[in-house]
C-alpha cells in the first residue's frame, strides 16, 4: 500500500468553476468540473468550484461529509421534521445523515469537498420525496 498525499488546490485549479449551475447543466459540464481525488470506502472523496443550485441528492449507503474550503453556500436537508436550513462557509464542515435529501445553493461561489458515498441520487424536483 502506497500513502498518496492530495493536494486540492492543484486538483482544482486546471477544472472550470461552474457558473450558473442548475438543471440546464449538460452532465459532460458538470462532470468536468469535479476532481476525483481518492476513492473512499464505498465512495469517493471529491471536490468542485460552483455557483447556483447543486439540485436534490441523497446516498443511500452511508452519511455523506461536506467541508466548505472556500466560499460560502447554503446547505437545505429534508429531515422528518421539515427543512434544516444550514449557511456554511469556508472551514465548516457538516455530515449529512444517511439517505436524506439534500442540495446547495451558491449564489456567490463556493468550493465544496464531499466524502460521498455511492451510488448517488439526482433530481431537480421541488420535492424529492
Amino acid at each position: 500500500m502506497s500513502i498518496k498525499v492530495i493536494d486540492i488546490e492543484a486538483e482544482l485549479k486546471p477544472l472550470p468553476t461552474l457558473i450558473s449551475r442548475g438543471e440546464e447543466t449538460p452532465a459532460a459540464e458538470a462532470d468536468a468540473a469535479f476532481a476525483t481525488l481518492a476513492s473512499y470506502r464505498n465512495g469517493g472523496i471529491f471536490a468542485v468550484s460552483f455557483q447556483g443550485d447543486s439540485g436534490w441528492e441523497k446516498h443511500a449507503n452511508g452519511d455523506e461529509i461536506v467541508q466548505i474550503l472556500a466560499g460560502a453556500t447554503t446547505l437545505t436537508i429534508l429531515t422528518d421534521a421539515g427543512r434544516e436550513i444550514l449557511d456554511l462557509a469556508a472551514g465548516m464542515l457538516v455530515v449529512v445523515p444517511q439517505d436524506h435529501w439534500h442540495r446547495f445553493n451558491a449564489p456567490d461561489g463556493v468550493t465544496v469537498m464531499t466524502v460521498t458515498p455511492q451510488p448517488t441520487e439526482h433530481t431537480f424536483a421541488d420535492d424529492p420525496r
